[in-house]
């Protein structure tokens, strides 16, 4: 759809607008209350807001009337053309919600971009289906099996330093895993199928277990000080507490030894993790680097 209808409106209601089809986009539905919340507007004006959206793309909302809000329509076009990255920061941080601008920069900077990103239509079915609450029907490509047809129970977005995954219930494996959400082909939602008690997130594990880690400069480093100076360290120290689902990719991000000896050289290995029997269990820490299962009968899987 061409914006020309847009150019005539004023900028506060584009980015009301923006934010109509975020929400119904990503989340599924938007009710004349998320509006007069989010912009401190009144109802009245709202309800404006709503037909005027309505009457630019025909078809994108449906009023459904059992739920009293505007839902996601069968033949959704999007009028705004939103960078993937704006959308994830909105999805996963709550700001930035009106349309993006592109505005001269208060200070000079620079953000290398990601080799990679989630195709918006594969990313709104996942978004929605958390949501809703909701099973999605899915042909995933993995490394190991190539195309398959699975149906899963996503409930979070895990960002890994590199790609974006979705923490899902996989009924075919019968675990909790992440996909990969490049390699999400061909999403259904399956809105009317049930969720069962086994596959929400309260049963996940490794999603529930918080682990508690102590990061110290590494040990066979020169200038200690500037590493504590780097990563705002309290007495030597810098303690986090993670998600046992995410701890693996985070400490490969930062690029932590978690040998328990300090063994691995180079210069990208500042930081060293003090106790690495705090990853006992802790399913994805084989992405740690230098870690070793204390348990040499048992393999991380």
């Amino acid at each position: 759809m061409s914006n020309e209808p847009l150019a005539d409106l004023t900028q506060p209601q584009r980015d009301r607008l923006a934010f109509v089809e975020l929400r119904v986009r990503f989340i599924g539905e938007i009710r004349r209350q998320d509006l007069v919340t989010r912009f401190g507007i009144q109802s009245a004006a709202a309800s404006r807001d709503l037909a005027l959206y309505k009457e630019l793309a025909p078809g994108n909302i449906d009023y459904d009337s059992k739920g009293k809000s505007y839902v996601l329509g069968p033949k959704f076009r999007p009028v705004f053309d939103f960078p993937p990255e704006r959308v994830l920061s909105w999805l996963t941080q709550g700001f930035g919600d009106g349309e993006p601008m592109r505005l001269k920069a208060w200070v000079a900077s620079e953000s290398p971009s990601r080799l990679t990103h989630p195709d918006l239509d594969v990313l709104a079915s996942v978004t929605r289906a958390i949501h809703q609450e909701c099973p999605l029907g899915i042909e995933y490509h993995s490394i190991s099996s190539g195309p398959t047809e699975r149906k899963i129970v996503p409930f979070a977005l895990i960002d890994n330093g590199l790609r974006w995954h979705v923490r899902a219930f996989d009924r075919k494996s019968q675990e909790f895993r992440d996909f990969v959400i490049t390699r999400i082909k061909h999403p259904v939602l399956m809105g009317d199928a049930d969720v069962q008690p086994h596959e929400r997130s309260d049963q996940d594990i490794q999603w529930t277990r918080i682990v508690e880690l102590e990061l110290v400069p590494h040990p066979d480093q020169p200038r200690p000080e500037i590493t504590e100076m780097d990563y705002g360290m309290v007495r030597g120290s810098l303690r986090m507490k993670l998600r046992a689902a995410t701890a693996g990719y985070i400490l490969r991000q930062w690029s932590v030894d978690c040998s328990p000896d300090h063994s691995l050289r180079g210069y990208e290995f500042r930081l060293w993790l003090k106790d690495h029997l705090a990853l006992y269990g802790v399913k994805n820490a084989v992405l740690a680097p230098g870690y070793r299962s204390p348990d040499p009968n048992k393999e991380e899987q």
